[in-house]
Formats: C-alpha cells, sequence, structure tokens
C-alpha cells in the first residue's frame, strides 16, 4: 500500500463494482465503535451491465457504463455533505480497452465470451509450449484470457493494435477517466496470462513472440495505490464542490481479488468459493504453485493484496442459471432466485448432472436446451421442467465444488475443513447445504458483499484507516452477519460423484 492520505476515523467511501450482469455504486461509511471499526454498505446506484452485439460480436457498453458511475457519485454528492474520502472501481477480468496517441479510446473494447478467441489457445500453442506459458505465468488455459484476446487480434491483422498506444484493462481504463493516470493493477494484469509469477513483471518475451507490440503495456502497481485526485471536470460532472479532493484508489481491481481479501477466518485449513455468474474455488498462498501436475488440472496464480497468490480454478457458476432465467423470462416466466431454490429444494437431488465447464454452456443461444441436450447425449433422464434444470445445476455446481476442494488438498499436501463461500451464491441456501454435504466440509456462507467490502477495505488500508488485512478482515466479520452449514449424511453422494466424474473426465 502506499501513499496514505490522513482522512478521519469516520469516512465515506464508494466502492464500483462491475458484475457480469449488473453494476453498482455502494457507499462504505467506515465508522469507530468501542468493538472496533465496521463498514456499513448501502447501495447508491445500481444498473445492467449486459454485453452488447453488433454484427456477430460482443462488445462492453463502455460510455454508457462510464456514464451510470458518474450517476451514482452524483447521488451521494446529492444526499451527503461528507467529503468523500476515496473511490475504487473493480471488473471482471481480462477485457481491456485500447488508447491512441492522444489519449482516447480506440473502438469499443470486446466482451470475454465474444468468439474471436475460438481456436486461438491452439494457435498459440504452436508457439509457446503450454508448459512453457505455465512456468512463467502460473496462470490456467482459458480461451478468453487476454493473452489469446491479444493473439487472436495480431492473427487477423486488426488495425487497433497496429493504432495503440496504451493498453488498459478495463477497471484501469475507467480509473484513468477519473484521474488521467494511466497504470496497471497488479491483481487483475496477473489474469493477463503475460505478468511472469516469479517477479510480478510484464513477461514481454511472450508478447514478442506473438508479435503483439509491449510498448502499449502501463507500468504496474500494486492494490492499495492512490493514483490521484478525482479529475476537476469529473468533480463538476458529479456535482462535487469546487476545489475539494477526492483520492481515487487503484484496489484490488479483479473483484474476485476484492472479494477474497474480504473474507473473514480465511486461514491454511479452509478454501473459499466466490459463487457468482463464475466460481472460483481456491485457497490463498504465499508463493506460487507452478507445478506440471497444477497446470494439468487447470488450476491458476492470480495475484492477491499484500503479496498473496489467490491459488484457484474457475468453475461455470451461477451463469447456467442466469441464462436460464433469461430464457424463461423470455418465454413470460419471471421468477427470482428464491423462487428457483424453493423449485429446486423439491425437486429429486441428483437426477440428471452436467459438466458445468463443458464448452456446451459457454455461450448457447438457449441455456435449458443445452442442458437437456447434454442429458440426453449422456444418457440421463432429461430435466424438462423449471424445478428439474435448476435442481440439475445445483447439484452439478456442488458436485464440481468437491472436486476442485479434493484437488486442493492433493496439491498442497493442506486438510481443508472449512469452505467459505461469499458473493451471491453465499445467499442460496440449498447450494451451500449441498455444498456441506457433498464435501463432507462445514461450509460458512457470507458475506454476500464480499467484493463491495474488499473494496472499501482496500481503500481503508491506502488512506490509513486500517493497519493491514487482517485488521480489515476483523472489520468486515464485525460488519456481516456468516451463516454455517454442518456437512450432513452423505448417503447416495459418493455414488452421484462417480457419475460426475465420468461426466467430466476432462478435470482428471
Amino acid at each position: 500500500m502506499s501513499n496514505a492520505t490522513q482522512v478521519p476515523s469516520d469516512a465515506n467511501f464508494i466502492a464500483i463494482d462491475l458484475g457480469a450482469a449488473s453494476g453498482r455504486v455502494m457507499l462504505g461509511r467506515w465508522t469507530s465503535s468501542p468493538n472496533g471499526p465496521q463498514i456499513h454498505l448501502r447501495e447508491l446506484h445500481r444498473f445492467a451491465n449486459g454485453p452488447v452485439q453488433v454484427l456477430g460480436h460482443i462488445y462492453w457498453d463502455v460510455l454508457r457504463l462510464w456514464e451510470e458511475m458518474q450517476r451514482g457519485i452524483r447521488q451521494h454528492a446529492a444526499e451527503y455533505h461528507e467529503p468523500l474520502a476515496g473511490i475504487g472501481i473493480d471488473t471482471w477480468a481480462v477485457d481491456f480497452g485500447l488508447l491512441d496517441r492522444e489519449g482516447q479510446l480506440i473502438g469499443n473494447p470486446y466482451h470475454y465470451r465474444d468468439s474471436r478467441t475460438d481456436g486461438v489457445p491452439e494457435e498459440v500453442d504452436k508457439i509457446i509450449p503450454p508448459q512453457r506459458l505455465y512456468e512463467r505465468t502460473g496462470i490456467q488455459r482459458l480461451s478468453l484470457n487476454t493473452l489469446y484476446q491479444l493473439a487472436s487480434m495480431r492473427m487477423r491483422g486488426a488495425a487497433q493494435l497496429d493504432q495503440a498506444h496504451s493498453f488498459l484493462l478495463m477497471p484501469d481504463l475507467f480509473h484513468y477517466w477519473m484521474t488521467g493516470h494511466i497504470a496497471a493493477e497488479y491483481t487483475n494484469a496477473t489474469t493477463t496470462q503475460f505478468l511472469a509469477a516469479a517477479d510480478k513483471r510484464w513477461a514481454v518475451e511472450l508478447l514478442d513472440e506473438l508479435g503483439v507490440p509491449t510498448a502499449i503495456l502501463p507500468p504496474v502497481i500494486q492494490p492499495g495505490t492512490i493514483l490521484g485526485d478525482l479529475l476537476p471536470q469529473v468533480r463538476a460532472t458529479v456535482g462535487l464542490p469546487t476545489g475539494s479532493t477526492v483520492p481515487v484508489v487503484a484496489v484490488a481491481t479483479h473483484d474476485t481479488a476484492s472479494a477474497v481479501a474480504a473474507i473473514p477466518g480465511l486461514n491454511d485449513r479452509s478454501a473459499y468459493i466466490s459463487s457468482g455468474t463464475w466460481s472460483l474455488v481456491g485457497i490463498e498462498v504465499q508463493e506460487p504453485i507452478l507445478t506440471e501436475q497444477a497446470r494439468l488440472l487447470n488450476f491458476t496464480n492470480e495475484g492477491g493484496v499484500a503479496g498473496t497468490f489467490r491459488f484457484l480454478t474457475n468453475v461455470a457458476g451461477l451463469w447456467l442459471l442466469q441464462e436460464c432465467r433469461r430464457a424463461w423470462d423470455q418465454e413470460g416466466k419471471a421468477l427470482t432466485w428464491m423462487n428457483l431454490e424453493a423449485l429446486a429444494s423439491e425437486a429429486s437431488p441428483m437426477r440428471s448432472l452436467i459438466n458445468p465447464d463443458a464448452p456446451d454452456f459457454l455461450h448457447p443461444p438457449d441455456m435449458p436446451a443445452a442442458i437437456n441436450d447434454f442429458c440426453r447425449r449422456t444418457g440421463q433422464p432429461q430435466p424438462t421442467t423449471v424445478a428439474e434444470i435448476t435442481r440439475c445445476c445445483i447439484d452439478s455446481l456442488a458436485l464440481r465444488y468437491r472436486w476442485a476442494l479434493e484437488a486442493l488438498e492433493q496439491l498442497t499436501d493442506r486438510h481443508i475443513d472449512t469452505v467459505r463461500i461469499i458473493g451471491g451464491g453465499s445467499q442460496n441456501r440449498l447450494l451451500c447445504q449441498l455444498t456441506a454435504d457433498v464435501s463432507g466440509r462445514r461450509v460458512v456462507a457470507g458475506p454476500a458483499e464480499a467484493t463491495a467490502l474488499g473494496n472499501i477495505m482496500v481503500q481503508a488500508l491506502a488512506t490509513g484507516l486500517l493497519t493491514d488485512v487482517q485488521a480489515g478482515r476483523r472489520a468486515v466479520e464485525s460488519s456481516v452477519r456468516l451463516s454455517t452449514f454442518e456437512p450432513r449424511s452423505s448417503l447416495g453422494y459418493d455414488q452421484a460423484f462417480e457419475r460426475f466424474m465420468q461426466l467430466a473426465a476432462p478435470l482428471h
């Protein structure tokens, strides 16, 4: 952490969190009490964050998002007279924008679900062997990784790449628009698959081999760096007083890094599941794990706060049900998450299973149909009702979590007795209980707003309100209510896991 400024013991921070379905501008009121500091969250503004499809490609709706962020900050200015102690932005990983020599955005940033990287990893393998790529970066092989996005641009001769002067991951782009400062925050930079795990610098030789220009890469900074004050023109737009100063902090800008930073009680005997559109199943370690076995099992080493690494694997997550809800909504079935959980609780368990990470489910036009077709092809009963399809997704996710937890123990020689589920999925009691039952481990659920809490926690570290991450996690724990799920009898779950492993054979 660096460049701390003096702020009062009670302070207002703004955390801007862009998720795959929605974005939020969150107020975090940092208050002192005899029992220690607490963070009180309030949603100032929520807005949709769906991708935009144009002529067969998928993009970020980046200028509208920028306007929505300013609208949320304007809401704070209208309601509160207290000065802002800080602003920080987090988003998902890998996506980026390119700037020209005048600092203007070149084109619309692509969305990671765009098909332009289909088949690109195999082409990159011919130039950079997968083993060497993993030994250098420690990042798992996903076709959506920034490395493959840039390689696809070079392979098709995209003019934007030749015109670019600066490369900025999405939170860095928004921070640039706020401050005029160009930098790459470390936790998000690690996910590109061209940042060296050992020395935490750009592995420029990898991009050189792919013909991607490296002069466009900005300096890498650590989470907790204060980038500068909000630009005067932005302050004026959002209605903040003339002459006021608002520090903009490069938090742990990868949303999962922010979420993991805020997990109460995370230790050597516990794993976490950051459960949202994606499920990230992992542990916190001090050094990257770069073994061949880790690579073959597709585990990744992503940057964390305070010099840590998040050793984890990605699981498709609630994306399955988000897309099902979207399809059902188009059919006129307005179903809430609580509706779906209630329906699934009444459905037969472990009847039909899928591999959540099968290519079938990456971006199908009709998710319920894709799930039904997978079950038909694999000789299982086809789930046809909303209840059956929802139960299929939740059962399959719980089984996938068990696989990931057992792999973590195998790769690290650790014994994991507690699973800490954070994010939106922590509110799904059926998923939490099934994870405990299927894995045979205690589950502690919460906080649901871990990403926003972690964002604000790093701002508090940067501005001198906190001394270290552990103090921040204690502050989070005193601010939220957690739920515990003890494992129940696993009768029948071992057989279901054996069936799941047959369906997910590529995992092992």
